[in-house]
């Protein structure tokens, strides 16, 4: 065995990194970036999406942190898969970091915004049928003890208090927001919601609905958004007065709630494996809660903050409390979500509310797969920018997706793997379409990159590709 470095055939293993570039040209997002924020005095030798996209691409192709970058500007042939002499290192990315304003941030997230528009506009009329608008917060840690506007949140972490409003469609980041850690969760939220439902109402969306925990709720705003056709579905506390009309209700009011199986089995039914969990609890007499039936029903209720009366969606779960194998007593729980809609089935309006927890799926990928809210720089503002701009290459997954075509003959298949690209965690993304190894060849006139291994992703790869040298038409 022996090493030789190879002067003439040079590879790179993120091969995938130059259709990632290709598809932020083709979307027109480097020069949204560069119409849309100015913070930079002088361009040279970089502009504001070089620097923006340099986090971004160190972030898919496997960097965690700031210093990554220099790897990446040292690989000449990365360099060259980018059609680049140069790269911004990691202390000017901070640096750059640190000179965004709110100003300048908000100005990011419009031109990623402006971008977004036109991907979709490209998509069939269905697509447009209804945007699900999801908000919530989460607490970002940091070891930190001199970075500025971090504070100490309710469960005693240091750190900061994103808030993220996504498009559930899609999970697509909308809006990020980083705050201190001692805010409240729904802080600022009412006015992204605004936001997010004129981006989508501009993108053509027909109707438009707000989902959100019991933080979220927002009484003070439920009446204009459901003067302006918005639908929204929030949790409610279940404070004494709801549970009381809860069960003041009759008996005949209630209904059995049927959940829907997780999947549908494609060839027989398999043998359940022995339940080692139950079998130990049984065995060392543990207390156990286990749920024996759920019902549901409804009744009008009018907030406090509120002008008009709204519909209460009640779920009552009937839980067991055991003690190793004896039944100890019944405990009786209520679940409230509150909505303007008075046309959809009170079940459906509940697994409508429950299929809002697919954004703690978002925003797990964006803190440990993306490492967005890493929070690398010094301030709260320098720490939204990172923010924001490491999302970045979260979003690119949602746009390739959403190039990719889904007619002709072979268009069930198309559209299957158009929503598997979609549903995909940030890890499975990358070792099916960067982690690609390649030789990268650079002439005079042209750039290419010859494939060196295979994946089952491959075609899927290749022909949206092929789809980004069609103008994109929205």
């Amino acid at each position: 065995m022996q090493y030789e470095h190879s002067d003439r055939v040079r590879g790179l293993e993120s091969g995938g990194i130059g259709m990632m570039h290709q598809l932020a040209q083709h979307t027109g997002v480097v020069a949204a970036i560069d119409r849309h924020v100015q913070v930079l005095k002088v361009h040279l030798p970089y502009h504001e999406s070089d620097h923006v996209l340099g986090i971004a691409y160190n972030v898919l192709c496997g960097g965690t942190c700031l210093q990554d970058i220099e790897l990446r500007r040292q690989n000449e042939v990365y360099l060259d898969a980018l059609g680049a002499q140069r790269i911004p290192d990691p202390t000017t990315a901070g640096d750059f970091c640190r000179r965004f304003g709110v100003a300048d941030i908000e100005a990011l997230q419009a031109a990623i915004n402006e971008t977004r528009i036109r991907v979709w506009r490209a998509q069939p009329a269905a697509f447009f049928d209804e945007a699900v608008i999801d908000a919530d917060g989460t607490l970002a840690e940091t070891t930190g003890q001199c970075k500025e506007g971090m504070d100490i949140a309710y469960n005693g972490v240091w750190g900061y208090h994103p808030l993220l409003v996504s498009l559930a469609n899609t999970q697509e980041p909308l809006f990020l927001v980083n705050r201190s850690g001692n805010r409240p969760s729904s802080e600022g939220a009412a006015e992204r919601f605004d936001q997010a439902r004129a981006l989508c109402r501009d993108a053509g969306f027909r109707r438009i609905t707000f989902r959100g925990d019991t933080d979220f709720t927002q009484t003070r705003h439920l009446d204009r958004w459901d003067v302006d056709g918005v639908r929204f579905v929030f949790g409610y506390d279940a404070r004494a007065n709801v549970i009381g009309c809860a069960e003041a209700l009759p008996a005949r009011a209630w209904t059995p709630l049927v959940r829907r199986p997780p999947y549908d089995i494609q060839t027989e039914p398999r043998q359940r494996p022995v339940n080692v969990k139950a079998a130990t609890i049984v065995a060392r007499d543990f207390k156990n809660l286990r749920l024996t039936a759920e019902a549901v029903a409804e009744f009008t209720y009018q907030p406090t903050a509120c002008a008009k009366p709204y519909r209460m969606v009640v779920v009552r779960k009937n839980i067991s409390v055991e003690q190793g194998d004896q039944r100890l007593f019944d405990e009786i729980r209520y679940f409230f979500y509150l909505t303007n809609d008075q046309d959809t089935a009170a079940a459906q309006i509940v697994f409508l509310a429950n299929a809002r927890c697919n954004q703690e799926n978002l925003i797990d990928q964006l803190k440990h797969g993306v490492g967005a809210t890493r929070m690398p720089v010094d301030t709260l503002l320098s720490n939204w920018a990172y923010m924001v701009m490491a999302a970045l290459a979260w979003t690119p997954k949602a746009w390739f997706a959403l190039r990719l075509p889904e007619t002709g003959r072979w268009a069930a298949r198309y559209a299957a793997e158009k929503a598997a690209v979609i549903q995909m965690e940030f890890k499975a993304f990358l070792n099916a379409f960067i982690r690609i190894p390649v030789q990268v060849v650079r002439t005079s006139r042209r750039l290419v990159f010859r494939l060196l291994a295979w994946n089952p992703w491959q075609a899927v790869f290749l022909r949206g590709f092929d789809h980004m040298h069609e103008p994109l038409r929205g």
